[in-house]
């Protein structure tokens, strides 16, 4: 039997550890803001510093679960968070671009950290409570926040090498408390008891073959992969389209961070006492009518009157666009959450191979918007472009839903009904 002290303790540490990765995970953008300025970086080659950490994260995260099913993820979780800590300690002497890029691969071993979590909570929580507490897990997201919120006074004071090597130290502490403070899942355990052989790597990758679960993935690519890609290119928009300094566009920026990740509990919560298909619903519907009204340009209208012509003007002003912002976020973060209840419900006994491919390609996400949001800028030179594919892909991601939902309910239908022709 579970102990309740080990639960409480494994969900607790875990969230403040992700909440650290993801900290460092997404430390470029504040320190990016300055790196641009110093190396007189275009928009693009911003874009790709800033989401370079965002793509070793992404692709790590399928390896990473696995090994997390297969070793536990304990030792994994903490081999994590002290490799990221050597790498953001060596960005401290990254002195060219191609060097800041490699550097910024390895920093972004912490944004793997998440899969690994979700593998390891999902063995301490039945089903009926796994949503709730993979939702608390998932409020580790309010790292990018904590983020916008520390790093720019850090530093405005003391430079941006001081905030790279704050985050390495902060990753070394946790990493030891994280190993002091926890336990093996009771799974693991158990293997480890009767020394039987974990799952092999072919096994681990069976359901991968089902298209429900590349589905899941598209649903990701867009409440994580777009919050994430937010979280990194705000602090950017605001300085760019409002003119504002760094530490009130960090602080601004962070707002969405913050609902983009406290209300992951209560998505979690939600899809354990609705149903995780109608918090998507919700999710998507909203993202929708927020991401059309956040794409609107700035617009001058000149309508010829009777007498004179009349002219007047749209544009979003910063506190609109922040409350529409801070209402995408929330609703991101009750997605986010649905996803990953329907994963252990549906692949109870391959957690972390499923969990590692939907957040590799959410995770992708967030290396690739950031990109196609500096290449958009570059080249369309519309600063809401980045919002006009985010609507474009949720809306992608709504109606295929509500085709599959359709697909399904006829399929139900039609086994209920068969067995009644035949009495």
């Amino acid at each position: 039997m579970t102990n309740r002290y080990d639960q409480i303790s494994a969900l607790s540490l875990s969230t403040i550890a992700f909440t650290v990765c993801f900290a460092a995970w997404t430390i470029f953008a504040i320190i990016g803001v300055q790196i641009k300025q110093d190396m007189g970086l275009t928009d693009t080659q911003f874009s790709l510093l800033v989401g370079t950490p965002i793509l070793t994260g992404s692709l790590i995260r399928l390896f990473l679960g696995i090994w997390a099913d297969q070793y536990g993820g304990r030792p994994i979780f903490m081999a994590i968070m002290l490799s990221s800590a050597f790498f953001s300690w060596c960005l401290t002497y990254a002195d060219t671009y191609n060097m800041m890029l490699l550097v910024s691969l390895g920093v972004g071993i912490a944004g793997g950290s998440f899969v690994v979590g979700i593998a390891y909570l999902s063995k301490w929580y039945d089903k009926e409570h796994q949503g709730t507490a993979l939702g608390v897990y998932g409020m580790g997201n309010i790292g990018a926040a904590l983020t916008k919120f520390i790093a720019p006074f850090v530093m405005v004071a003391y430079g941006w090498h001081m905030v790279a090597k704050v985050w390495a130290l902060a990753l070394v502490v946790m990493a030891v408390l994280y190993w002091l403070l926890t336990k093996d899942e009771p799974q693991i355990a158990a293997q480890k008891a009767s020394k039987a052989q974990p799952k092999s790597m072919r096994e681990a990758l069976q359901p991968l073959k089902k298209l429900q679960v590349w589905r899941f993935s598209l649903y990701y690519f867009f409440v994580f992969g777009g919050f994430v890609a937010l979280a990194l290119w705000l602090p950017r928009y605001y300085v760019g389209v409002y003119g504002m300094d760094i530490k009130k566009a960090g602080m601004l920026a962070a707002s969405f961070s913050v609902a983009g990740s406290l209300f992951r509990a209560v998505g979690g919560y939600m899809s354990d006492k609705y149903g995780a298909r109608t918090v998507m619903y919700w999710t998507f519907s909203v993202c929708v009518l927020c991401c059309f009204i956040l794409s609107y340009p700035a617009t001058d209208y000149v309508v010829h009157g009777i007498k004179e012509d009349i002219a007047f003007s749209f544009q979003l002003g910063f506190v609109p666009f922040t409350l529409i912002l801070f209402v995408l976020g929330f609703f991101m973060s009750m997605g986010k959450a649905a996803i990953y209840k329907h994963i252990p419900v549906y692949y109870p006994d391959n957690v972390g191979s499923v969990a590692g491919i939907v957040g590799l390609i959410g995770g992708l996400g967030g290396f690739i918007l950031p990109i196609c949001f500096g290449i958009m800028n570059d080249h369309l030179n519309v600063w809401t472009s980045c919002f006009m594919l985010l609507f474009a892909i949720v809306a992608v991601a709504l109606v295929w839903m509500h085709v599959t939902v359709i697909i399904m309910e006829r399929h139900l239908q039609k086994s209920r009904y068969l067995p009644e022709l035949h009495t």
